[in-house]
């Protein structure tokens, strides 16, 4: 039996580690950039996750590890991190190069309890993340204008959890929020800095790429590796 009260505190007490200020110098200039996401093989019973790390600022891709393992967790609104954290690490420990910083595709601090997978994943890596989102987990944000860049704050109980980010027009916008050891407007500055004209920074689009075991990554990383 899945005990998800238990899971819940155990995010509320994790989350009390997060740091949420910048661990770095504000000369700070990262070498390697990573980006990771999950996905799942095997009608949901294998979690696959992808690492990639990309040099900065060329934001070539110069690693990539993969880990699969054995679903952990079944899909529970709010405790996804648990069901992916696991894989991540595994891919974590396999790369050769460590990253500076990390976009993890999913939520930092905008989660209700506030330790989204990026949370989760930084406080376990003890590395600067950032929460880079598709969609809305919990709080509230005015209307983000039409123009590249727009942005507004997303709110919730009074406080700032987030920034949501038109990264493209004509494209939905980004929910951006802090994971470990870095800030918000730290946070939105790095996005913005690994964007190349699509919807999605590149070290995010590498890694969704590749966790979704898309023809056209596949093909680039024989070329690149």
């Amino acid at each position: 039996m899945i005990k998800t009260k238990a899971l819940c505190q155990e995010q509320i007490e994790k989350s009390r580690q997060v740091i949420r200020h910048d661990a770095f110098s504000t000369s700070f200039t990262p070498k390697f950039i990573a980006g990771a996401d999950v996905g799942f093989e095997e009608s949901g019973t294998v979690t696959r996750a992808a690492i990639v790390v990309l040099q900065y600022p060329s934001l070539e891709l110069v690693e990539y590890q993969i880990a699969r393992i054995d679903m952990v967790l079944p899909y529970i609104p709010g405790l996804l991190s648990f069901r992916e954290y696991p894989a991540l690490m595994a891919a974590w420990q396999k790369l050769s190069l460590r990253p500076d910083l990390v976009m993890v595709d999913g939520q930092g601090i905008a989660h209700p309890r506030r330790f989204g997978v990026a949370s989760h994943f930084g406080v376990l890596a003890d590395i600067p993340t950032i929460g880079v989102a598709k969609s809305r987990l919990c709080g509230e944000h005015a209307l983000v204008g039409e123009i590249q860049g727009s942005r507004q704050p997303l709110m919730d109980h009074g406080e700032q959890i987030g920034v949501v980010l038109r990264s493209k027009k004509r494209c939905k916008p980004l929910y951006i929020s802090l994971g470990h050891k870095v800030s918000i407007d730290s946070a939105v500055f790095w996005v913005e800095q690994c964007m190349r004209g699509y919807k999605l920074p590149e070290p995010i689009r590498w890694a969704d790429g590749i966790a979704s075991n898309r023809p056209f990554f596949k093909q680039s990383m024989q070329k690149n590796l």
